[in-house]
């Protein structure tokens, strides 16, 4: 395994931020990692990078233990982190030879790597003239300067315009065919466009660990119904084929069911024989933006 933790915890005075996390990553994989804002995901990743310490659990990159090594795990991650640190009074050839010098690597890589994160037409320039989505190429060109086995990447396509967005993520592809990548991102698309796996995290717990093949072929369908009148939970458990429920105001139901067939006829005939009036019913795709909305809400 590239990436292993067991039982990730951490504790910031009274409060949890990760609670108890474990996943494994492999070579070739690229895993997206979900959670809203403050769920724990730039604090996993910087336990995973060796740039703080878990409370609990143990956390292995390429066969190294982070905790115990971090100085030789470090050496097999690449990191770009969402608040990308780069010396903006460098020049974009003279940052990535001094990272270059950092990790101990020949100056011929820089070239290449320039050439690969699409910087030809901007390494003449000082980094603080460069674009918001240029300076995100310059992070990842140093995260990947050193080839590492792994890479952690928190928000990579942030500033980035269409065009540069579709090149990023061609990149972030071909960089995933052989090396593990962790991809941090509030962009559904984008993890359903580039990875191979979803992660989700909500108030520090994993939630769901599912490869993005079956989220796509799932038969679940979520539909939104008004009704004229408050019903009672017991009551809607008896729709058939229902698989979870959720009272989102005092008329409104959002009903998850497990069926290949249209579920809003047997609503209209549930609405029907029980004396009820729909006062509105919507159909939505099981797409990853729901399942996030779902689980995370």
């Amino acid at each position: 395994m590239s990436i292993q933790l067991t039982s990730i915890s951490k504790v910031y005075g009274t409060q949890k931020a990760v609670n108890n996390i474990s996943f494994e990553a492999n070579k070739g994989e690229i895993v997206g990692f979900l959670g809203p804002n403050g769920a724990g995901k730039s604090t996993t990743m910087k336990i995973l990078t060796g740039f703080i310490q878990p409370n609990e659990g143990v956390v292995l990159v390429s066969g190294v233990d982070v905790i115990t090594n971090p100085i030789d795990a470090q050496k097999n991650i690449g990191y770009l982190p969402e608040h990308n640190p780069l010396y903006l009074d460098m020049y974009v050839r003279e940052y990535l030879q001094f990272q270059a010098s950092i990790h101990q690597v020949e100056k011929s890589k820089i070239n290449e790597v320039i050439e690969k994160v699409g910087l030809t037409v901007e390494a003449h320039k000082k980094i603080h003239q460069l674009s918001k989505g240029y300076r995100q190429r310059v992070g990842l060109a140093a995260a990947i300067l050193h080839d590492p086995e792994v890479l952690i990447l928190d928000e990579p396509t942030t500033g980035l315009d269409p065009n540069q967005l579709v090149e990023i993520r061609e990149l972030i592809k071909e960089l995933g065919k052989d090396k593990t990548v962790l991809l941090s991102t509030h962009i559904m698309q984008e993890v359903e466009a580039v990875c191979d796996r979803v992660i989700i995290i909500n108030k520090g717990k994993l939630v769901i660990d599912k490869p993005i093949s079956e989220l796509k072929t799932s038969n679940e369908q979520v539909i939104r119904v008004t009704f004229d009148y408050k019903l009672e939970e017991q009551f809607v458990k008896r729709l058939p084929n229902i698989t979870s429920f959720k009272n989102t105001t005092e008329n409104n139901w959002v009903l998850s069911f497990e069926s290949d067939e249209d579920m809003r006829p047997m609503i209209f005939d549930f609405a029907q024989e029980n004396g009820l009036k729909i006062l509105g019913l919507n159909a939505e795709n099981k797409n990853l933006e729901n399942l996030f909305r779902e689980l995370t809400n």
